[in-house]
């Protein structure tokens, strides 16, 4: 399997905003709407637009259009392969190309 480290290292920067990785952990429970995860953070629109987008444009989240709010889901397909790829750089010996 041919790891894209690229695109990995992408999904490491969202995990490594708190405000990013809370969203991730509130989207656990289920599908939000918009406007519940701008109130848990006080934000304006602009600004989870743009943490959304990030997270949609990674394939970690999905989003659902509903009248004038867009609800969001986790895309546990993704998340699944993303815990199989850093188990495998992680802990999978692997032989050092020269």
């Amino acid at each position: 399997m041919e790891i894209d480290y690229v695109k990995y290292a992408g999904i490491l920067k969202v995990f490594s905003d708190p405000k990013r990785l809370k969203i991730i952990h509130m989207l656990s429970a289920g599908e939000l709407c918009a406007c519940k995860i701008q109130e848990e953070f006080h934000i304006t629109q602009p600004t989870l637009s743009h943490d959304m987008k990030l997270m949609c444009d990674l394939g970690l989240v999905v989003p659902r259009k509903e009248g004038k709010w867009t609800h969001y889901s986790l895309n546990e397909i993704v998340l699944r392969e993303v815990y199989q790829v850093l188990g495998k750089i992680m802990f999978e010996k692997q032989e050092v190309r020269k």
